[in-house]
């Protein structure tokens, strides 16, 4: 279970996001809805390590977590909205880069590990192509992969529907509902609330201050 306390972030004189708090359960999709300025992206950043938190406790399963931390402990992987593929290496590549440079895993355990990862995705056909060739629901399944590769507690997605038409939002819908069969705990960053609405066990609404 994650619990946010009172967590704050501003940009200059401008609050992001002030005296926030949410419970999430285990194995449950938090859906964060809302338009832009709210703080939606900014959170998942944060709880990512990407970004810092000016203020506040975060608690994984009654535990405390030192928001200095973040950047070093696998928390959350982070699904890029616009996914953030390097075009120039493979999808195995993709995979495999940040594990081996910066987490010290050996490339072959690295490269077994993504196999399986995108064998249980159904892209195994697909770890030797580049991400051009790729559709939409391709990129973003392979984003996941990436996100899972540092074993996460949790996954985060920002938008990950907004440069999708119908068919490929519904393809993301279902996976993130496999995923939580599997038992992963999400947080999907969304402006489209039928999507929201469909995936969520829990629907947070935030408004830009």
């Amino acid at each position: 279970m994650l619990e946010l306390r009172n967590i704050s972030k501003g940009f200059g004189d401008k609050k992001i996001l002030s005296n926030f708090n949410v419970t999430i359960r285990e194995k449950e999709i938090l859906a964060i809805v809302g338009p832009s300025g709210g703080g939606k992206t900014t959170l998942l950043r944060m709880l990512a390590g990407l970004e810092t938190i000016d203020s506040g406790e975060i608690y994984y399963n009654g535990n405390l977590v030192p928001l200095d931390e973040l950047e070093k402990r696998p928390l959350l992987g982070f699904v890029f909205q616009d996914f953030q593929l390097f075009p120039h290496l493979s999808v195995l590549d993709n995979l495999t880069l940040s594990p081996v440079k910066m987490m010290g895993m050996s490339k072959d355990e690295a490269e077994e590990k993504a196999r399986k990862l995108l064998l249980r995705l159904g892209l195994a056909e697909h770890a030797d192509v580049y991400p051009y060739s790729l559709s939409g629901g391709q990129k973003q399944r392979v984003a996941l992969a990436r996100a899972m590769m540092i074993d996460p507690e949790i996954i985060g997605y920002d938008e990950p529907t907004s440069a999708l038409d119908p068919a490929l939002r519904l393809e993301v819908e279902k996976l993130i509902l496999q995923n939580r069969e599997l038992g992963m705990t999400q947080i999907v960053v969304t402006h489209d609330l039928q999507f929201a609405e469909n995936i969520a066990d829990q629907l947070l609404k935030v408004e830009p201050k």
